[in-house]
């Protein structure tokens, strides 16, 4: 037997792949008497930015002690949220215009269950108060006072989040401000997290202090289910980072989902939507500093994403290379 049609045999009888472990699992489909083999990868951890290498690790080591996948998204994410240098999540975030830390943050399982909060004020974990949200309440979404309201009845407490860092920030913002928000890649960095578990089920998460210097009671993509975060358990997951209001003007992390729903590749479907952003806001007047990028997970388990202009990269964790940073693809660079 000549060593090719040798090989070619193995491979179809499934012995060459009888010894694989860790998170590759083959999946072996009957087609015309044949077994189309095909890899799943499980688990996977990617979120968005450098601070999602801790926050990862954490997720990951929940997982491995049994955690559920939503325990341990929330685990996770609290990393960043209680880091008093990262300014764009949670304790040590950039004020609004009025000094103010407002907080979003969502929570979505496989069965499409979701928590979320909106304008949360003086809560240190708001991936928690979102967690709770799904779990004790019929709701999807509460906000501002409301969310505050249910944060303090489920036990949490109320805490300075302005660090004296931030508030030296605002106060030198404020002497030459015209209450028109900067915004750029280094202040509006959501940290968006999604995961597939050992069973194949994917769930996801987002927190963030939002946008820099915004009018006090915006509210930008993160919490909104569809837009800073969707996902379809027979399809995919997808988060969004980056200038919200135009997240939300194409709800971008669904319209990736759905993509991938007809045969898009991860990369390819934040691709498309990521340049369909740019299409519709060539001409706008948020061009400027418009900066969106997107991160996407499949059943399959890859994993990819994709900016609008350069500077975007994510984390990712998985048996094979454990955690690491990949740099995104963009579009275009930013001018200088």
């Amino acid at each position: 037997m000549k060593r090719r049609n040798f090989i070619e045999k193995i491979a179809l009888s499934g012995i060459a792949l009888s010894t694989v472990t860790g998170c590759h699992e083959v999946v072996k489909k009957e087609t015309d008497g044949l077994t189309d083999l095909k890899t799943k990868k499980k688990p996977v951890v990617v979120s968005t930015w450098n601070h999602g290498l801790p926050a990862n690790a954490e997720t990951w080591k929940q997982l491995k002690a049994g955690k559920s996948a939503l325990d341990a998204i929330e685990a996770g994410m609290k990393i960043p949220e209680a880091d008093p240098n990262i300014r764009s999540v949670g304790y040590g975030g950039y004020p609004d215009r009025e000094g103010k830390v407002t907080l979003d943050a969502c929570i979505m399982d496989h069965n499409s269950n979701c928590g979320s909060v909106s304008f949360l004020e003086g809560i240190m974990h708001p991936i928690s108060v979102a967690k709770r949200v799904l779990e004790n309440t019929p709701h999807v979404m509460l906000s501002g006072e409301g969310a505050l309201q249910f944060a303090l009845s489920e036990g949490f407490k109320v805490q300075n989040l302005l660090t004296p860092e931030s508030e030296k920030d605002w106060k030198k913002w404020l002497e030459a401000s015209k209450y028109k928000p900067v915004i750029n890649i280094e202040n509006h960095d959501t940290i968006s997290m999604l995961m597939i578990d050992d069973d194949g089920n994917l769930a996801g998460g987002c927190t963030t202090s939002g946008a820099a210097w915004k009018m006090h009671g915006r509210v930008g993509d993160s919490p909104i289910i569809g837009a800073g975060l969707f996902l379809d358990n027979e399809v995919g997951a997808a988060a969004a980072t980056g200038l919200g209001e135009a997240v939300i003007r194409t709800a971008g992390s669904a319209m990736v989902v759905e993509l991938m729903r007809q045969g898009k590749s991860p990369f390819e479907a934040c691709k498309e939507i990521t340049e369909r952003i740019y299409n519709k806001h060539k001409n706008h007047k948020d061009m400027a500093y418009l900066q969106v990028g997107f991160i996407a997970l499949n059943k399959n388990g890859e994993h990819a994403g994709y900016s609008l202009r350069s500077g975007f990269n994510y984390a990712v964790c998985d048996d094979e290379k454990g955690n690491r940073m990949e740099d995104a693809q963009f579009k275009m660079t930013w001018d200088k």
